[in-house]
């Protein structure tokens, strides 16, 4: 009995030794899992401050583009509005040019607009002329009979002239033309 007394006493004391150092092991274990929880937090921390700063310098960029963007925009808007009055003013500058381009005729109420072939715009006021003269002739038949001859030439010479005009010009002539004979009509 003394062998198993001694064989139990050998093994507990090796039981003993090794929880020691189980126990040693353990504890070693904790600090390690500590320290590494601890490493860990501070990362975490690090990670936490630098995405924070990533966010913060990101949102000032995004800040700094909206400028930019804002700045663009109202320099387009500016652009834009210069563009519109440049545009008003030259169309300000066609229609005084427009008017001044026109003539008054011998008939009130009548405008003798400008043509490209100058010649054109003569004929009509001496039309224009023909056709004050033959109002003024009241009925007269021996003043209207003097002024045929003259009225006749003029249209033809008028129409020979209107021929070689574009489209656009022939109907602003025949309106002119139109507008000084309704003006002779009431006289006929």
């Amino acid at each position: 009995m003394k062998k198993i007394v001694l064989s139990v006493l050998v093994a507990g004391s090796l039981l003993a030794t090794s929880c020691k150092e189980v126990k040693k092991g353990a504890t070693d274990l904790k600090d390690a899992t500590v320290e590494t929880a601890d490493k860990a937090a501070d990362a975490t921390t690090e990670a936490a401050g630098a995405v924070a700063n990533g966010a913060k310098d990101a949102a000032g960029k995004v800040v700094d583009g909206a400028k930019d963007a804002a700045n663009t925009v109202a320099e387009g808007a500016k652009d834009a509005a210069n563009a519109v009055v440049e545009g008003a003013e030259n169309a300000v500058e066609g229609a005084k040019e427009a008017v001044s381009s026109s003539k008054d005729s011998a008939l009130a109420g009548v405008t003798i607009p400008s043509f490209s072939n100058e010649a054109v715009t003569k004929n009509l006021t001496e039309y224009a002329a023909y056709a004050k003269d033959y109002i003024a002739a009241n009925g007269n038949l021996a003043k209207i009979s003097a002024l045929a001859p003259k009225g006749a030439a003029l249209l033809a010479k008028g129409k020979e002239l209107a021929s070689k005009l574009d489209v656009k010009e022939m109907a602003k002539y025949k309106s002119v033309l139109a507008a000084i004979q309704s003006k002779m009509a009431p006289s006929k």
